[in-house]
Parts: C-alpha cells; sequence; structure tokens
C-alpha cells in the first residue's frame, strides 16, 4: 500500500499529530473547524494503531494503544468502549483500566475488506469525553455495492443531448463586494432549462484577464440548501490565474435577505422532503438531476470564455461538491483535471447488503427510503457509476476517522477509478480538510496543466 499511497502522517504518533494540529488550529485556523480535538479542552486523547498507517489485511488483529490526559497529566481510571464495523451497530463493547494514562485494546479483524471503529468514553467530573478511531482492513480491496445500469451511459447521453438544445443564458454583473486589486468578481446567474431553473454562481477572473490564457476551474457546493458562503476564501485561484466559478444549486441567490432565504430553505430542506430525497422514487424526477446537469452547463460557461486557456478544465469539491466533481468529470469530456475531498453520493445503497456500510445521506436513516423503486434510482445518481467514465486526471482525498463520508465509501470511489489518479490520506480527518490541504489542491492543479 505505502507505495502508491501519500501517508504525510506514516510516521507521526497521534501525540505528535495532536500537538501539531493544536498548534496549527490555535494560530492558523478558526477554533471551530477543529474537529477531532476540541479547542482549549482539558481533556487529551491519544490512539496509536501498531500499524503506522493504520491499515491491516483481513484476518490480521490491530491493536490500538490509547492514552487520556487531563491537564496533561496521565489519567488513571476505566475506559468504557466499543467497536463495530464503519457507521453501523457496536458488535462488542467492554472496559478497560487506565495505568499511568495507557492501556491497549486489541480490537480484533474483519473478514471481509473495511472498516472497524473504536469508539471510546470516559466519564470525569461528571462529564463524559468521547473520542474514536477506525482502521482500514485490506482497503485496497474495497468494492463498491452499487452495480452500473446497463442503461446508464445511454440515460445520461440522452439528458445531455436535450439539456444542450437549450442555448447558454446568463446574466453577468459585477460583485463590487468581492473585487479585489487582484481580482474582478461578478455574479452569475445561468438559465439551465425552459422550465426556469437556474444556478448563481460567482465567477473570479484575474484582474486583467488577458485572451486565451487562464485555466478555469468549477467549484461545486457541499450538502445543503445554502448560498454561496465566504466566497472570498480561495481567492488564491484567481491570483494565481485561475478563472474560477463558484456555484450553488438551488437557484438562491446570494444577495438575497436573510428572512427570504429561511422561507425558501425550510421548503426545500425540511426533514423527508428535503431535496435529496426529492423525487427518489423515478429516475427522470429526482431532484439531482437538474444539478448534475447545471455542472456541465457550468462548464459551457466557462468554457465560452474568451479568456480560458482552451486547454484546461478543472473541478475541485469537498463531500457533496466532491461528488460533483467527479460526476461533472464523469459526464463531460472537457474536464482535464478532478480533486474531490471524502466524497458523497457514494455506493448510498450500500446498506441493503447485511453488514455493509453506504455513503451520505445514508437515506437508510430515513423511513420509506431504503424501497426498490429508489435504490434503483440511486445506481443513476451514484458517484461511483460516474468514477468508471472519468478520464481526467484525479486528486482524491480523505480521512479514516470521518462519519459523514466514510473512508469505506470513499475507497469504493477510488478503487472504481481507472484514470491516472494520485491520493492524499490523512487518516486522523473526519469530515474536513485543513486550509493547508485544500491551498495544496490549487497548486496540484496548477502543477498538472497542460
Amino acid at each position: 500500500m505505502k507505495h502508491t499511497r501519500t501517508f504525510w502522517l506514516e510516521h507521526l504518533s497521534s501525540l505528535t499529530i495532536f500537538m501539531f494540529a493544536m498548534m496549527y488550529f490555535t494560530f492558523g485556523t478558526s477554533p471551530a473547524s477543529a474537529e477531532n480535538y476540541p479547542y482549549r479542552s482539558d481533556y487529551l486523547w491519544v490512539t496509536v494503531p501498531d500499524h503506522a498507517d493504520w491499515t491491516y489485511k483481513v484476518g490480521e488483529k490491530a491493536n490500538i494503544e490509547i492514552q487520556f490526559y487531563k491537564y496533561g497529566i496521565p489519567y488513571n481510571g476505566m475506559v468504557k468502549y466499543s467497536i463495530g464495523n464503519d457507521m453501523l451497530e457496536d458488535d462488542q463493547k467492554g472496559t478497560v483500566t487506565l495505568k499511568n494514562g495507557r492501556a491497549k485494546i486489541n480490537i480484533g479483524t474483519r473478514k471481509t475488506p473495511g472498516f472497524r471503529d473504536l469508539r471510546l468514553q470516559v466519564e470525569i467530573d461528571g462529564k463524559k469525553s468521547n473520542h474514536h478511531i477506525k482502521i482500514g482492513f485490506s482497503v485496497d480491496d474495497i468494492k463498491p455495492y452499487t452495480q452500473e445500469p446497463k442503461d446508464f451511459k445511454a440515460f445520461w447521453d440522452n439528458n445531455l443531448k436535450e439539456a444542450a438544445k437549450y442555448p447558454l443564458t446568463y446574466t453577468k454583473e459585477p460583485a463590487k463586494e468581492y473585487t479585489t486589486d487582484k481580482i474582478d468578481c461578478y455574479l452569475v446567474r445561468i438559465q439551465l432549462n425552459r422550465q426556469g431553473q437556474c444556478v448563481y454562481a460567482y465567477l473570479f477572473c484575474p484582474k486583467n484577464a488577458s485572451k486565451g490564457s487562464h485555466p478555469v476551474v468549477l467549484c461545486p457546493p457541499g450538502a445543503g440548501v445554502k448560498t454561496i458562503k465566504e466566497p472570498l476564501r480561495h481567492k488564491y485561484y484567481a491570483e494565481n490565474g485561475f478563472i474560477r466559478l463558484e456555484m450553488e444549486i438551488h437557484g438562491l441567490n446570494p444577495t438575497m435577505t436573510d428572512e427570504q432565504f429561511r422561507e425558501i430553505s425550510t421548503s426545500l430542506n425540511s426533514g423527508p422532503n428535503g431535496y435529496l430525497n426529492n423525487g427518489l422514487d423515478n429516475r427522470d424526477n429526482y431532484y439531482m438531476k437538474h444539478v448534475y446537469l447545471a455542472c456541465v452547463r457550468c462548464i459551457d460557461l466557462l468554457t465560452s470564455l474568451p479568456e480560458w486557456d482552451g486547454r484546461n478544465v478543472a473541478v475541485q469539491g469537498g463531500s457533496q461538491g466532491g461528488a460533483l466533481a467527479i460526476v461533472t468529470a464523469g459526464l463531460d469530456p472537457r474536464v482535464t483535471l478532478c480533486v474531490a475531498n471524502h466524497p458523497a453520493l457514494s455506493d448510498m445503497a450500500g446498506y441493503v447488503e447485511k453488514g455493509r456500510t453506504g455513503g451520505y445521506p445514508h437515506f437508510h436513516r430515513t423511513p420509506g427510503m431504503m424501497t426498490p423503486e429508489k435504490i434503483k434510482t440511486m445506481a443513476y445518481y451514484d458517484v461511483v457509476n460516474f468514477a468508471r467514465y472519468v478520464k481526467a486526471k484525479t486528486y482524491l482525498t480523505w480521512g479514516f476517522n470521518d462519519v459523514t463520508c466514510p473512508p469505506t465509501t470513499s475507497y469504493a470511489v477510488w478503487n472504481t477509478l481507472s484514470c491516472e489518479k494520485e491520493p492524499l490520506i490523512t487518516p486522523i480527518n473526519e469530515h474536513w480538510t485543513s486550509d493547508a490541504t485544500e491551498y495544496g489542491q490549487m497548486e496540484w492543479i496548477k502543477k498538472n496543466l497542460k
């Protein structure tokens, strides 16, 4: 595994990782971004697998040393633990006593490729402190449950042809609030079809962009009903010569008032009627159909710009945005580079098989969602089936401790991709990426331009 993986954490203990993370999050980012280790906490968990890369072979037993500190002082007391397969119910429970703040737990093994999750809890001073660590087994052999429908390609080819009949139609207005001395920003409204569906986006261009000189990057959003948040967060793309389009998927004008947004978002994201559930009974009526086609229409816009260099088209996103990046690369051969973090919408029907992990949005948690009709529709929208058609060079990032887009499904996507590809695996990460990782993605795109 080591010769095909990038493990920047490989030779660091969890304690070293923690100290680095705390320095980074204290001085480099906001407190809210540190999920694994609470900001300014009195408590510290350290978990150290006996394999540095956190991976084992099926049948091989995994041992984890756990450490717990209060105020940096080793704690002697009882730890409750439970163990289960990735995202599934516990199948083993027990307790262990810390001596000088340390103990070891043998979490056993797996008979099939996948992950085991060790969940830990200490009760101290009347408060509970929790931690967990996921360990992989024969991860290169993880395959998706989801199979490609026989007419998958024909279904999407037909939809793309139908969508292309509607001419590229958009408005473009200066967004002075996001324009800087190095960047020109525009608010764009893209009409998708004659039914009136649209998406909004911010278009960032280098100041005084010259004709035929700039690669383009599409950035689809993460999950949720939201307008475009923090548009200048990735301003370094335009500052490095890229034209970048930050899009939303719900037709929500980012300049609307908070009151207007609340009224609309409630109808789009209310429990079982949320947009990711909407129309799942029928592949032609599913909400995400127009979203996938909207991403291709955004590529139409970017490649129509006279400033485009005529060669380089990148897609980049995380979670739902990572899913949409891979979907777009699978649908549109114009995409030359694909960057995705922990892609959602991957192997969604995996939970159908007993003891198997599925992907976000974890439809099995909502009553009535795992019907034969809906499972059939999922296959037409599952990232693993689009991954089979990706030709663009791809850079995929994921962590093991993620409980939103589990590592099992990220590996299902990774192992399905047959294109030229490069991973960045950061085992300790939950559902987040650091600013340094995200900036590194821009550098990766820049390094791989034609």
